[in-house]
């Protein structure tokens, strides 16, 4: 009778317990299932994201449009999608009790409202199927066994304990941390790792229009980066060190190796009153001038826009705070529409999103078979999650990408196929 077929996923977090749940319950009693987390807490970053909600996917169920949504990895996941989208994630927690739902923007959160709804599902799950957790306890090193029969494939792992173990199937989901172990295990069993810099993050800008307008937000600007093709729109939340939101951290992601190449040192332009140009505000003040003139420009702004954050930028063209709109000439005007439209800032560096770290970089794609997450250059060996060099912007892509990639991993190695040699 052949041995039972054992299966050990590198870390803890949502695309290693996820493949788990699915590979140990597609296996059952053929198979034992090993999740190995260095740390003494598994599926942390779930428990932080979404300000402690969990935004556990994105209500995107078009595989076509969901793509749009990764800087790097959308081709690739294309096909994954079809196979794993949000509507399977959101129907794979209705099943088990969770129930969710879709904000304004698309997000997705739990019902609840607390991330430790997703991850005590996902620890009950992965209970049930009879994975084994260990915490505290990380991967050195591993060794892939030659075998004589054809297709087969086997690893010795060394645990940072100094014991080894074997397995026939092993998943690599360390996530997109540079400093875990994952990136050295994929480079010595064979994979190029393409070079790591952060995705989503915030800028940091010193600028006087900026000062004291900490809390402030719009729902909708639009920011670029002048001589690139850099551009993206979506709130924008002034903060104590620069700006942030959503418009901020998808320009991050779509930008993150272009940025890190100038060491996040780059000019910004925000456009503060889309879909409005220059030109066309420049007309529209003109207009209000004349139906308003004796009011006070500064305390009266004809625009969808925080007073304070209007104020600033009255001011900031040099027009008196008391002026009334009868006493600005049209070149202070076009100024005005200027300072508003295309607002020129310098950012000098930048600041992480929260916990909720997201890495452009990883295993490169071409040497992942998308069908099943496995290793093209290395039979046996998976990968799930941000370890490999895709991410998703802000809104629930990342996670999602992470159930995807997980979920086909766990159907892959949870096949029960071909036949497993005893240890050597």
């Amino acid at each position: 009778m052949a041995d039972k077929v054992r299966v050990i996923i590198i870390g803890g977090g949502a695309a290693g317990l996820f493949a788990a749940i699915t590979a140990a319950e597609k296996l059952g009693a053929a198979g034992e299932v090993t999740v190995y987390e260095a740390t003494a807490h598994p599926l942390a970053k779930v428990r932080v994201s979404g300000g402690g909600r969990c935004n556990v996917t994105h209500a995107c169920f078009e595989p076509r449009e969901l793509v749009k949504f990764y800087p790097r990895g959308g081709r690739e996941l294309l096909g994954a999608f079809h196979r794993w989208q949000p509507r399977d994630t959101v129907a794979w927690f209705a099943a088990r009790g969770v129930e969710t739902k879709t904000e304004a923007d698309g997000r997705m959160f739990p019902v609840t409202d607390d991330s430790a709804t997703i991850a005590e599902c996902l620890l009950r799950a992965a209970e049930a199927a009879g994975v084994r957790l260990v915490t505290s306890l990380g991967v050195r090193k591993v060794e892939r066994i030659a075998l004589k029969a054809p297709g087969g494939s086997a690893f010795w792992v060394t645990l940072t304990d100094g014991s080894e173990v074997r397995c026939e199937r092993l998943l690599i989901a360390t996530g997109g941390n540079r400093s875990s172990a994952g990136f050295t295990i994929a480079e010595a069993l064979g994979h190029t790792i393409e070079p790591l810099v952060p995705s989503l993050f915030t800028f940091h800008i010193d600028d006087a229009r900026l000062i004291g307008l900490s809390g402030v937000s719009l729902e909708e600007a639009v920011v670029s980066v002048p001589g690139t093709k850099l551009r993206t729109s979506g709130p924008l939340l002034i903060t104590h060190w620069g700006l942030s939101g959503p418009a901020i951290l998808k320009l991050s992601a779509w930008g993150a190796r272009e940025l890190a190449a100038r060491n996040y040192e780059f000019p910004l332009t925000v456009n503060f009153a889309p879909p409005h140009t220059r030109e066309t505000l420049t007309q529209e003040l003109m207009q209000v001038r004349e139906k308003n003139p004796r009011k006070q420009l500064t305390t009266w702004s004809p625009l969808p826009m925080p007073q304070r954050l209007w104020e600033r930028l009255v001011t900031s063209t040099g027009i008196a705070a008391s002026a009334p709109w009868t006493t600005v000439g049209n070149a202070a005007l076009t100024t005005l529409a200027t300072q508003v439209t295309g607002a020129a800032f310098q950012v000098v560096g930048k600041s992480l999103f929260k916990e909720e770290f997201v890495t452009c970089g990883g295993v490169k794609l071409s040497e992942v078979d998308f069908r099943r997450m496995e290793s093209r250059v290395c039979p046996g060996l998976f990968f799930a999650g941000e370890v490999l060099d895709i991410d998703g912007v802000t809104g629930g892509f990342n996670f999602q990408a992470a159930w995807t990639t997980g979920a086909l991993a766990g159907e892959a190695m949870g096949e029960r196929t071909g036949e497993v040699t005893s240890d050597k």
